[in-house]
């Protein structure tokens, strides 16, 4: 890490500015800018998310901030209403409130005498999104933006659904926010923070099973989704994706039909900003950026707008590793996307030899041959997907996907044949396959993986479809059991170099836990065709070095109890159940400056048992604490998710105590229908 401490303009600090919103609402707003900028305004940088810039992202700020207000701009990070130390109440995700705050914070940045009156927004993850919409939204100030690790559509590539599929973590992410929302603003900066937190408190929305219940790409998805109507899209967009999260099909989507300059870099890494993230290498996603701003909000002709379209790293094969620190590879540019430099690659699925048997053995193969008649059963345990990995997975807590050959002995498989070169995968792999299901809900799991000589499995991509949405994701309709009907599977998008004397091999199951909640039967599918179309880059060298990782100084803190992580399967063998077990303990840490003590725990339970897929049962706890000398709090949230065939079934209680004294607790049991899920 290159720590920069000498910067072109020296800058001051404003740690509690207001803004305030045309309903007489106060934001709050922590505030690096040059010192000389009231003499010499400049543009400014906005970051807007609900994570709390006093405790939940002060690390990170930290690292970033400072260090691009020191090249001539003023980096402002907001916290939304209802979160830190902003007044107000949260109501969901991406609400309309919060994308008319944001215009109005825009709009009052550009009048400050300290700017210049252009701003840019920057941010990642949920600060990503809003970004994204913000630009789709046209505030007059705004001119460009950098989101990262975000989505252009909010039912196909969130962490609600994925192929129409309701993901597991739908139920988790309601559990983080029922515990993220819970914390109150800190009473060094709001004398009020009593009665503001039990407003919010008896505000606190359960959202999990709010979510649930939109199970087709309705008008609840469709807002805050910028893919409704690309041609909004006239600010310049950068964005950046990585390979171990699931927001990398955002690169593909935008770079194809933003219609202003629009520029993708996607690496190795899990759901963090590219100069800290891993796996390695990490880049100077800093220095990036202002050149970035340089070009839009400063108009220096610095060639930014000529850059490749697309700078992708593309990974080469290695032993399978949930917690890989690094991943080898090389850099491509694309001067273009879609690249001339990729074609499309047809392999048909074959049957295998008759009496072929082994649970081990692949029932088929991948040939680039004619296409094949068969007829296969796809019905999977539902246990199967242990080793999926996380929906984004932050760090080096085996969160990544793992060898996935326990796994494929549990799928069905295609192995193509062992490689005497190595073939460079950049892009989405799409799998057509005509099928029948002899229930009329269900779905399809494909996994792309490269297996070695000594049988490890690594995942290069995966993807699923809810059958229900094989007509289209706005109008699902149950399946016909016994009906042969044609779909596709569309892959997440992969930069992967498979390296000769490996094969690649196409697992398919109707079961991925926890990943992917069970489907209400543990139905059976009939494959009786296929074909695997893949996205083959011609594999030509390296042709980008990015810069090296600069930042500014790290957060200053006291670390008073040090952070531990747990992941691992249980099997109960006399119940029956498989679980996933994670236990995180954030530990506890001091603000070096302002002395607010930081303490988070929580725990994830995933169970099933193989044969049921009614069994699946999810628990989550949460624990928050804030302290400072004699004043602290604490919140528990804690969620549970079960399922009958006809309704999923979410409970969660939330309480909250001052010193020991319990001031609040609220409890929800709520169901939903399932409709196509």
């Amino acid at each position: 890490m290159g720590i920069v401490t000498e910067l072109p303009r020296r800058v001051a600090e404003v740690e509690d500015m207001g803004i305030t919103m045309p309903d007489g609402i106060r934001l709050s707003a922590r505030v690096w800018m040059p010192e000389d900028a009231g003499t010499d305004p400049v543009p400014a940088v906005l970051e807007m998310i609900p994570y709390r810039k006093r405790d939940g992202t002060v690390a990170r700020d930290a690292m970033m901030h400072p260090y691009v207000a020191g090249h001539g701009y003023a980096c402002v990070r907001v916290d939304m209403r209802g979160n830190g130390e902003s007044e107000g109440l949260m109501e969901d995700e991406y609400s309309q409130q919060e994308m008319d705050d944001i215009r109005a914070v825009i709009g009052w940045l550009a009048a400050q005498p300290w700017c210049s009156g252009k701003v840019g927004m920057m941010g990642k993850s949920w600060g990503g999104f809003n970004c994204l919409q913000a630009a789709f939204n046209q505030p007059p100030a705004l001119k460009a933006v950098i989101a990262v690790c975000a989505t252009a559509d909010r039912f196909a590539d969130d962490i609600h659904f994925k192929g129409g599929c309701l993901l597991g973590e739908n139920f988790g992410w309601g559990a983080v926010m029922l515990s993220y929302s819970s914390r109150p603003a800190d009473p060094m900066l709001r004398p009020d923070w009593r009665a503001d937190w039990l407003r919010r408190l008896e505000a606190e929305p359960w959202l999990a099973p709010r979510w649930a219940a939109h199970q087709a790409r309705d008008g609840y998805w469709k807002h805050g989704s910028v893919c409704e109507d690309y041609a909004r899209m006239q600010v310049p967009v950068m964005i950046w994706s990585g390979w171990a999260d699931n927001y990398m099909n955002t690169t593909e989507n935008l770079l194809r039909s933003v219609p202003a300059p629009c520029k993708a870099v996607v690496g190795p890494w899990v759901h963090q900003y590219p100069h800290t993230a891993v796996p390695g290498p990490q880049v100077g996603f800093l220095q990036m950026a202002v050149r970035w701003w340089d070009r839009w909000l400063k108009d220096i002709p610095n060639g930014a707008e000529d850059d490749p379209a697309l700078r992708a790293f593309v990974m080469d094969s290695a032993p399978p590793d949930a917690s890989a620190p690094r991943r080898a590879g090389a850099w491509v540019a694309e001067a273009a996307w879609p690249s001339p430099r990729v074609t499309e690659r047809r392999l048909w699925l074959q049957a295998a030899e008759a009496g072929v048997s082994h649970p081990r053995t692949p029932v088929g193969y991948l040939d680039e041959g004619e296409a094949g008649d068969f007829s296969v059963t796809v019905a999977t345990p539902q246990h199967l997907g242990m080793q999926a990995g996380e929906f984004f997975p932050m760090g080096l807590n085996a969160e990544m996907p793992g060898d996935q050959a326990e796994d494929d002995a549990m799928s069905v498989c295609f192995d193509g044949a062992v490689l005497e070169a190595p073939v460079t995968l950049l892009g989405q792999a799409r799998l057509r396959l005509n099928l029948s299901s002899d229930a009329p809900l269900g779905f399809v799991v494909a996994r792309l993986c490269d297996v070695g000589p000594d049988g490890a499995s690594v995942r290069i991509a995966h993807g699923m479809l809810n059958l229900c949405h094989r007509d289209g994701m706005e109008t699902p309709s149950p399946m016909v059991p016994g009906q042969a009907v044609g779909v596709t599977v569309t892959l997440d998008m992969a930069g992967y170099r498979v390296a000769a004397g490996h094969r690649l091999r196409l697992a398919l199951s109707n079961s991925y836990w926890p990943f992917v909640w069970p489907s209400p039967q543990a139905g059976r599918l009939t494959v009786h065709a296929g074909e695997l179309v893949l996205p083959v880059h011609d594999g030509s060298a390296p042709d980008w070095t990015p810069p090296p990782v600069e930042h500014a100084a790290p957060w200053k803190h006291h670390v008073l109890r040090p952070s531990r992580a747990v992941r691992r399967i249980e099997r109960d063998l006399i119940g029956g159940t498989v679980a996933l077990v994670v236990e995180t303990d954030e530990g506890a840490m001091q603000d070096a400056a302002h002395g607010l003590v930081i303490d988070e725990s929580m725990t994830e339970r995933w169970e099933i048992r193989p044969d049921d897929p009614l069994s699946a049962r999810a628990v989550h706890v949460w624990n928050q604490r804030r302290s400072r000398g004699d004043w602290s709090i604490r919140t528990r949230a804690e969620a549970e998710m079960t399922a009958t065939a006809t309704h999923l079934r979410m409970k969660a209680s939330l309480t909250a105590w001052e010193g020991e004294t319990e001031v609040f607790r609220r409890d929800w049991d709520e169901e939903v229908e399932r409709r196509f899920v």
